[in-house]
């Protein structure tokens, strides 16, 4: 099962994070811009878990 790659912060809402964007996610998704994630201090809102560098998946090749 693959991760769930959203697309925005959860907390600015304002933020695009691109598939190759930096992230900070939670064990359940929960996703956060960098700077927001610096400002919880990397923990979740949601339900109080460290928040993680994202993995960044590379861009779908150009056929």
């Amino acid at each position: 099962m693959a991760l769930e790659m959203r697309d925005r912060c959860e907390r600015c809402e304002t933020a695009a994070l691109p598939l190759d964007a930096p992230a900070r996610i939670c064990s359940y998704e929960c996703t956060f811009c960098v700077p927001c994630g610096n400002a919880m201090q990397d923990v979740c809102p949601n339900c109080g878990g460290e928040l993680v560098p994202r993995p960044r998946r590379a861009a779908a090749p150009v056929a």
